[in-house]
């Protein structure tokens, strides 16, 4: 499975944690982060990260571009929603995404601890369903 890790500045340090909790979850898929978000995650756990952008940058809309191709399984976006953020539409772009290619999200800690579980139980196999039908239309 491909999954984007995402987080809010006030939010790296929770993402960070999660992310070095479930290691063992995340170390069995293909993770990809934005930038500060990824080199953190990577210098706490060893985690192999292909790195994007800064959100701001332009990374959330990479990520966005991977769901539309239906190149993404899962993200988790710790979000800081008593934060303005300058590059507000790119993440609601991104979250309108998820919902448009019915990409798993989690935005929160909760969420994500949901998500995390059914990712280690394998609940996902329905992605490799879309992955396979894609496989079959791109013939």
């Amino acid at each position: 499975m491909k999954i984007a890790l995402i987080a809010h500045d006030n939010k790296k340090t929770d993402l960070v944690q999660f992310a070095t909790a479930y290691k063992n979850v995340f170390q069995k898929h293909e993770l990809f982060a934005t930038g500060t978000t990824g080199l953190r995650i990577m210098e706490a756990t060893g985690l192999r990260i292909t790195r994007l952008q800064s959100g701001p940058l332009g990374g959330d809309q990479e990520i966005g571009a991977l769901i539309a191709k239906n190149e993404m399984d899962a993200v988790f976006f710790f979000r800081d929603p008593l934060t303005a953020q300058p590059h507000e539409p790119d993440i609601t772009a991104l979250l309108r995404l998820c919902d448009v290619y019915n990409i798993p999200l989690a935005t929160n800690m909760g969420t994500a601890e949901i998500l995390i579980h059914g990712l280690e139980r394998g609940d996902f196999g329905w992605r490799t369903l879309v992955h396979e039908q894609k496989s079959k239309e791109s013939k």
